[in-house]
């Protein structure tokens, strides 16, 4: 197995709740598409998802951000 091709984990944190206006999980910054079809993914899928997150997180409304547990950095 390359690392291309090895499995990628979820980036789940348990924080599940849908930000009405982005249609996003505020905890993983998934769609619910990409939530439900997540186990069937490639691994070059979930790249790609997993790359994107860090850009989603300005699409989340504050009103639903607040009170989201803060991400341990490092």
């Amino acid at each position: 197995m390359t690392d291309a091709d090895a499995p990628i984990e979820t980036p789940c944190i348990r924080t599940c709740r849908v930000d009405p206006d982005s249609r996003l999980c505020i905890g993983c910054l998934r769609s619910m598409d990409e939530i439900g079809r997540w186990g069937s993914m490639s691994p070059a899928e979930r790249r790609r998802i997993i790359a994107d997150l860090p850009a989603r997180r300005g699409r989340i409304s504050p009103d639903a951000e607040a009170g989201l547990p803060r991400r341990k950095r490092g």
